[in-house]
């Protein structure tokens, strides 16, 4: 029997909060499953540094993972299985698209790209393509399945309609990282009735549409989408541990660059320092070697690099104001010299945070990205663009929304009191 159709002999279940089960009964996901690359994003959280605000937001990348994967499982098998807009040739594919989509993350995903102007989806693309177990276990499907694979992940593969099932507005991937995300910070935001969604998605030639019936439970779904992301993901203390994060990075990076002498050598970091980051070096970082590094930095004789790490590991957050940077750019250019006179770095402590999102757009000439429409399809098969239909999505299309914060620590300017430049710093920000 061919490796692509073989089958195991029983079929293996995953116990998970979301779905209840992920059923794996294909040989080649069950393998991939078991690769050292796979396995590596247990360790690896799914929401960053969001466990710092909701307690219980432990999960991990691999849970996301097997969810999108048991999503598109039961759409190619339960709701586009004999429908003609459908090549059957495609479901191993799609599930393996799935289950490897975010098999690129590194720790603390955004907040270590950010700093390395690292991809994890061009990381993704690397291990799939590389010398990996991974790469392995897809090029007995055939030789070219791994680069098909990549494809799809790359938003590059001809069969749109494959593509859209984890990666559009409304996709496999989103639709169990609300659900896995809400179930986990204990917030009731990200429930929406996917079951209802499933049952009214339908193939077509480029993309995954939903009859019209649905509309409500996909209105449901940007709704949740739109809450989750002000609630959970841009939630302001979640921001404040990104921002102490990040500074740790850039400050362990600059400390590299300027010779200095590290009581531990951050072996695990000099490609990322060095700019030169090979797949085998990225494969060995996860959040237990960097939270490792972020222990042992705490004896640094570097005070910053020191308090930094301090404050991370025992949740001694920065505070925050609401900040407009059109308005009060003069207001921030004035508290950076105050910092300055107060001894307090403010490159490392005083910093703007933003953060912007779209919940709902459809694509318009000209735009740098484009962003394909979610469409209702009408009895008579004609489709429509869902805010032509809806008037709740109407009301949020288009609409990007942006918030800004000016993140300090309180703990320094308090115990600076009586110093002339901190009573200032003190009025400016209201204190």
């Amino acid at each position: 029997m061919e490796y692509s159709a073989e089958k195991l002999h029983e079929e293996k279940v995953f116990k998970d909060p979301v779905h209840r089960y992920v059923h794996v009964r294909d040989r080649a996901v069950w393998d991939l499953i078991g690769t050292k690359e796979f396995q590596r994003l247990r360790r690896i959280k799914q929401l960053g540094t969001t466990y710092l605000t909701f307690h219980g937001a432990e999960h991990s990348r691999f849970n996301h993972s097997l969810g999108v994967y048991e999503i598109v499982r039961r759409i190619v098998d339960n709701v586009f299985a004999g429908r003609p807009e459908w090549n059957e040739e495609e479901r191993l594919l799609s599930l393996c698209a799935a289950l490897l989509h975010d098999l690129g993350h590194g720790p603390f995903s955004h907040s270590f790209e950010k700093v390395f102007d690292l991809d994890h989806e061009n990381f993704t693309r690397m291990i799939i393509l590389g010398d990996t177990e991974v790469n392995e276990v897809l090029s007995r499907v055939s030789a070219d399945f791994p680069k098909k694979v990549a494809e799809v992940i790359a938003k590059t593969y001809e069969n749109k309609l494959v593509v859209s099932l984890i990666s559009s507005q409304i996709d496999a991937d989103r639709m169990d990282y609300l659900q896995r995300d809400a179930y986990f910070t204990g917030v009731s935001y990200g429930h929406f009735d996917m079951e209802r969604i499933l049952r009214v998605m339908r193939p077509t030639e480029d993309q995954v549409v939903f009859k019209h019936s649905g509309m409500h439970a996909v209105e449901d779904y940007i709704m949740s989408r739109y809450q989750m992301y002000w609630q959970v993901y841009f939630h302001p203390v979640t921001r404040s541990s990104e921002v102490i994060l990040t500074k740790i990075l850039h400050r362990a990076k600059y400390l590299y660059e300027h010779k200095y002498s590290f009581k531990h050598k951050p072996l695990h970091f000099y490609s990322l320092f060095e700019d030169n980051v090979t797949v085998e070096d990225y494969l060995k970082l996860d959040e237990a070697v960097v939270l490792y590094y972020f222990q042992i930095w705490q004896e640094e004789e570097d005070v910053i690099l020191k308090d930094l790490c301090c404050r991370f590991l025992n949740r001694n957050l920065f505070k925050y104001v609401e900040f407009d940077p059109a308005k009060e750019y003069k207001k921030l250019t004035r508290l950076s010299v105050l910092f300055e006179k107060a001894g307090i770095d403010p490159e490392y402590y005083l910093v703007v945070d933003s953060s912007s999102d779209l919940p709902y757009d459809f694509y318009r000439p000209g735009e740098e990205e484009e962003r394909l429409p979610i469409h209702l399809m009408a009895k008579n098969g004609e489709l429509r663009e869902l805010s032509r239909e809806s008037d709740i999505v109407d009301a949020i299309s288009g609409k990007r929304r942006t918030d800004h914060k000016l993140y300090f620590p309180a703990d320094l300017i308090e115990k600076g009191r009586g110093n002339s430049a901190i009573k200032e710093i003190s009025e400016l920000l209201e204190l």
